[in-house]
């Protein structure tokens, strides 16, 4: 397959010290979505994710379960694995760990070129440091002396000689590429924050801790007494993954990459990573996707906080379909969303149970009682309107216009009145358009997508898709 055919996108690796919850689930599922339709289109796929293992925060929890590190992260990094089968995610998903020995060897190998370069030095650090973040933090960063991120959380407060990244020599770089590149971050308001963020002025940052006072890490290369912070360690799995710097001809088929985060995650991914890449003479990401929060009861969702959903407790409830739905659709893509076990009762029963089920069943049963045969459907193709949202990555404008489409075919039955006339011609459009809307739904819901298209080849009304849910 040529190269122009080849498309990587990735999310970004949690850490593994918690349970995964929903709104890492909404990030992988919208990956997953893009990676799908990609490869609908004929496209050669490589889908990242994985996990970030190292570090101070899951330093301290290791000790905190008298767990040697590695133990700790190979016990929970299992849980993360088993996101593939949990959220029904594609089967060739690449899964990568920052302790893997290949992620290391890059690591270093990155970090000595652009010590090479000139882009790396030691000097005494003093700074406020928030451990749920691994960031450092400015005064204004803080409410009531707390990270805003993490109020739950103690700002710790370092000093110590470290080794630092010349950020600050990329400050008028970063601003001609965004310039130049004004749809690299979606939506554009988000690339809009970073670009005033490097206005006020870029300051290097640290990039080592000491070994005798946080052990975790890769070693840096030349110094044993430093290992790398977690950050300038974890962002190189972007292309480590795909081989940097051992397999080139591997690397330049995939890369640039496409990039999945949270809103809290744009500093790190859309000017840090940059500049990093530039650093070593690389070329930038294609494009960084960045959602919102999943809120529960007005608070962000987060492991550090306790206040943690899980997806599986969803799609006990709902299913799995159900929650590629929520996600989709329900869940606003690029703000803030505020969940609540009633909200998605609500959802599901108007949505799918009476919305999607009803409306396949209708058919369906017409079809079943009025076709002799099933009907032949031509190959498939998403419409040009639905293609155009996903290839901007909207993925809640896409299915918003696959349930328009929905709507239109529920008023041309009302309007046909198909029970009555028994028109044979108007059932079978009314199933080739059904046939439209299940291949539409095929990266979104690929078990809902595959149960219609199935039956319409058999010209059989399935059993309730979404049964009813009054509890």
């Amino acid at each position: 397959m040529s190269q122009n055919k080849s498309f990587y996108i990735t999310t970004t690796l949690p850490y593994v010290n918690a349970e995964p919850h929903i709104g890492f689930a909404m990030e992988l599922i919208h990956a997953d979505i893009i990676a799908r339709y990609k490869e609908l289109c004929g496209f050669e796929v490589f889908f990242n994710t994985g996990t970030d293992e190292h570090g101070l925060k899951l330093y301290q929890k290791a000790l905190g379960f008298g767990e040697d590190p590695q133990a700790y992260v190979d016990r929970y990094v299992t849980r993360f694995k088993e996101l593939k089968d949990v959220l029904g995610l594609k089967e060739d998903l690449h899964f990568i760990r920052t302790t893997d020995s290949q992620h290391k060897k890059s690591a270093q190998n990155f970090w000595e070129l652009c010590d090479k370069n000139g882009y790396i030095y030691k000097k005494l650090y003093k700074t406020k440091y928030c451990s749920g973040c691994e960031l450092e933090r400015l005064d204004h960063d803080l409410i009531n002396g707390k990270c805003f991120l993490h109020p739950n959380l103690d700002i710790i407060f370092l000093e110590e000689e470290n080794y630092f990244f010349k950020f600050s020599a990329f400050e008028k770089p970063l601003l001609d590429f965004y310039k130049n590149n004004p749809d690299f971050v979606i939506p554009n308001y988000r690339l809009n924050e970073i670009r005033v963020l490097i206005e006020r002025g870029l300051e290097d940052f640290s990039i080592s801790r000491l070994k005798e006072k946080m052990p975790w890490g890769i070693d840096v290369p030349g110094d044993d007494k430093h290992v790398m912070y977690v950050w300038f360690d974890a962002l190189v799995n972007y292309i480590s993954t795909i081989g940097w710097p051992d397999s080139m001809r591997e690397f330049e088929k995939w890369w640039p990459v496409v990039q999945f985060a949270g809103k809290d995650q744009i500093r790190q991914q859309a000017a840090m990573w940059q500049a990093m890449l530039m650093a070593v003479g690389l070329p930038p990401s294609r494009q960084i996707v960045i959602h919102g929060f999943i809120n529960y009861e007005g608070q962000k969702m987060a492991k550090s906080l306790g206040n943690v959903v899980s997806p599986q407790e969803v799609i006990a409830k709902y299913g799995l379909d159900a929650l590629r739905y929520f996600i989709a659709r329900e869940f606003n893509q690029f703000e803030d969303t505020d969940v609540s076990w009633d909200k998605l009762k609500i959802a599901y029963n108007a949505n799918l149970a009476n919305g999607l089920g009803n409306l396949v069943s209708r058919v369906m049963k017409l079809a079943e009682t009025r076709l002799s045969q099933p009907v032949i459907v031509k190959s498939l193709i998403f419409d040009k309107e639905l293609a155009s949202f996903l290839d901007k990555f909207e993925i809640q404008k896409a299915m918003n216009y696959i349930w328009m489409e929905m709507g239109d075919l529920d008023a041309l039955i009302q309007e046909k009145k198909p029970w009555e006339s028994k028109d044979r011609e108007v059932i079978a459009d009314l199933v080739i358009r059904l046939a439209q809307i299940g291949f539409s739904l095929t990266p979104f819901m690929p078990e809902t997508s595959a149960k219609i298209l199935s039956a319409i080849k058999e010209n059989k009304m399935p059993a309730s898709l979404f049964p009813r849910k009054d509890a």
